[in-house]
């Protein structure tokens, strides 16, 4: 009897002890390094207004932006509206899935028709596929670059100006090695509400802020 009450209380100090531990002193001495070397990726990498008083994004979450004068995510399956936070994921259809090739056909249209471009131009995949979190807020720069005469249009701007902001908003491959030139439409299209009445009227440079 004594034996199994010694062992007992043993693992009971042992719960304890890594409860302690790991529940309680790891959790934030990582949390205490993140905010120390990396305070906004630490937070959420959340975007907040000019004021700073309240966020109006992530720029690790995409946003179902649906306005000419936005650019467009790609599509997402993550809630019935896409881009829901709580119900992260793909639609786990696969290549041969005629529900995906319809849907894609019927994407690739839309997409055509709302930009307003012809049938012989190629539409790239992440302008018509969604992505396997359903959250990425990245697109394609050739994605972006033919929406830019719609944006264009829809905000009273030249398209060499558009165009020209879009190259100063592209992320190169990771450590230039890894993945491909894209665009972060979350962050492009807040510093296009922010910056876009600010462009110099012979120039495609930005003005800078007042």
């Amino acid at each position: 009897m004594a034996n199994i009450i010694s062992m007992v209380k043993s693992a009971f100090m042992l719960l304890l002890f890594f409860t302690l531990i790991f529940g309680g002193v790891y959790p934030l001495i990582v949390y205490g390094i993140g905010s120390l070397f990396f305070p906004d990726k630490s937070r959420g990498s959340l975007i907040y207004d000019e004021e700073k008083q309240m966020y109006v994004g992530s720029s690790l979450m995409g946003q179902n932006f649906t306005e000419d004068k936005y650019f467009h995510p790609r599509p997402s399956y993550a809630g019935v509206k896409g881009y829901d936070g709580k119900l992260s994921g793909g639609s786990n259809l696969g290549p041969t899935s005629q529900k995906l090739i319809v849907a894609v056909k019927e994407r690739i249209e839309a997409y055509r028709k709302v930009n307003n471009l012809s049938k012989e131009v190629y539409i790239p995949a992440d302008a018509v596929t969604a992505s396997g979190s359903g959250l990425d807020p990245h697109i394609s720069l050739r994605n972006a670059f033919l929406q830019v005469a719609r944006i264009a249009k829809a905000r009273g701007l030249s398209e060499d100006k558009v165009f020209s902001f879009v190259l100063r908003h592209t992320e190169t491959p990771s450590y230039q090695v890894f993945g491909e030139s894209r665009v972060n439409v979350v962050l492009l299209n807040y510093a296009l509400d922010k910056w876009g009445t600010l462009f110099d009227s012979e120039s495609p440079e930005l003005k800078s802020p007042k």
